[in-house]
């Protein structure tokens, strides 16, 4: 009996803090690389509103540090949320968007939808594990900066990213076919200081995650 009830209870104490990962509709949320300083994830129930905390030297090259909420997600999906940096101006290069990747591992193949902190708006990928980004063949900028609302849409194999103000049509950045993408990828939002000593912050609001049948 005393056997049964460690187990019950060894069971009960990792589910709840399995549970403290959570964050809204994401199941997890962590530091990837390592970044010099800790990041963190916060969810607002009342008003739908995600606070992204992160540091990290950069997403590019052939690693990256950043905070990631994120869920396992398999198949087609349309991704779209409104994002803004919070406090006073950072790293022109710091980076806010949806990000899929194969896994956590720092040099993993990834996908980003990417605002920064100048208002570039760029879609950038690595498509072996451990490659460097290549620039610009890595990537796909758009015109116009400064726009609230990012989605990040699969279909198949083909990621295709939009961007727009808010109540007005989005409008396309570019797509790319991701070959080596698994069709069950991690699917989130993320933050990077581009400074690893800076800690930069952002709020995230009107998240929606949608697949076909679901």
């Amino acid at each position: 009996m005393k056997i049964l009830s460690l187990i019950l209870f060894v069971v009960a104490f990792n589910s709840a803090l399995a549970q403290t990962d959570a964050v809204g509709v994401f199941d997890h949320h962590e530091d990837v690389g390592h970044p010099k300083n800790a990041g963190s994830a916060q969810y607002d129930k009342v008003t739908h509103t995600y606070t992204l905390t992160g540091s990290g030297y950069n997403i590019w090259f052939n690693r990256d540090e950043f905070q990631y909420v994120f869920k396992k997600i398999k198949g087609d999906f349309t991704a779209t949320a409104n994002f803004e940096f919070l406090g006073a101006k950072g790293n022109d290069h710091r980076k806010i968007g949806w990000m899929i990747r194969e896994s956590t591992d720092d040099k993993s193949i990834a996908l980003n939808a990417v605002e920064h902190g100048d208002g570039l708006t760029a879609m950038q990928w690595r498509s072996l594990t451990g490659e460097n980004m290549k620039d610009p063949e890595g990537e796909i900028f758009f015109p116009d900066k400064k726009f609230e609302v990012i989605q990040l849409q699969r279909i198949g194999k083909r990621l295709i990213m939009r961007c727009g103000h808010v109540g007005e049509q989005l409008k396309t950045v570019g797509s790319h076919e991701m070959d080596n993408m698994p069709d069950d990828a991690l699917l989130g939002l993320f933050i990077c200081s581009h400074d690893p000593e800076v800690v930069e912050q952002a709020r995230i609001w009107d998240v929606h995650i949608d697949q076909p049948g679901k």
